[in-house]
């Protein structure tokens, strides 16, 4: 017997075609993770439910079935955010696109739910995006086993705000001396900062993007991100 699920609350992470009048919906729901369903006949233009399957807005979904694939039987309107605007937008692109490409099918993260909508809401109502995405990637890391330690570096030693360390994705971080090549360069305070969520520097800023960024891209195994080359694009002139 097929199983079914009552209304949940839920984001859409990503929808595409599937047949001539469905489309395949990646939903991600609280105390069910990330959910792929079927929404039987909404391409049709007359469909109620294709409208409510749109990104970036609260829903509350129901679907029926066992397989990787389930059938979508109802979805609500939650509603109460607003649409992020201009470079936050695209930033919620890549929260999404963060989400799919990591995390597993039916593995409930509702710790990681919860930081995920507040992060929307934050960048919808105009907040600077750089301390949202880089709170929001240490969550996920951590979410995924990969719990970063910041305090303290992989020999047991505390990090020194004056301090030049390197950070092994397997181990933590550790000291290196000023004049030693490195993969990867960052100050004790952006380490400690970090820890804080405190990115009111600037060098802060910069090196705590340039680290989560090469942790993520290891987890990812330097596959791309769309989501960011859609950003450089952008950007060039």
């Amino acid at each position: 017997m097929a199983a079914r699920v009552d209304l949940q609350p839920g984001f859409v992470l990503h929808t595409y075609p599937y047949s001539e009048t469905s489309l395949i919906a990646d939903v991600f729901v609280r105390g069910a993770g990330r959910v792929v369903m079927v929404a039987k006949g909404a391409r049709r233009p007359r469909s109620n439910v294709r409208g409510l399957l749109v990104s970036f807005q609260p829903v509350a979904v129901a679907w029926t079935g066992k397989g990787e694939v389930r059938t979508l039987t109802r979805i609500e309107w939650v509603g109460g955010m607003p649409l992020p605007r201009g470079e936050n937008l695209l930033c919620g692109f890549y929260l999404n696109e963060l989400l799919l490409r990591t995390i597993a099918r039916d593995d409930p993260h509702d710790s990681l739910f919860e930081h995920y909508a507040h992060a929307l809401d934050d960048l919808a109502h105009g907040a600077q995006a750089a301390p949202v995405l880089r709170s929001f990637e240490k969550r996920l890391l951590q979410e995924l086993g990969y719990a970063m330690t910041l305090t303290a570096t992989a020999d047991g030693e505390a990090v020194e705000p004056d301090g030049l360390y390197t950070y092994v994705p397997e181990r933590g971080a550790l000291a290196i001396s000023r004049d030693r090549e490195s993969v990867m360069r960052v100050h004790g305070k952006t380490l400690l900062d970090l820890n804080e969520d405190d990115f009111a520097d600037a060098r802060t800023q910069m090196e705590a993007k340039q680290l989560m960024r090469y942790l993520i891209n290891h987890r990812l195994d330097d596959r791309p991100l769309l989501s960011r080359q859609v950003f450089r694009d952008m950007q060039s002139p």
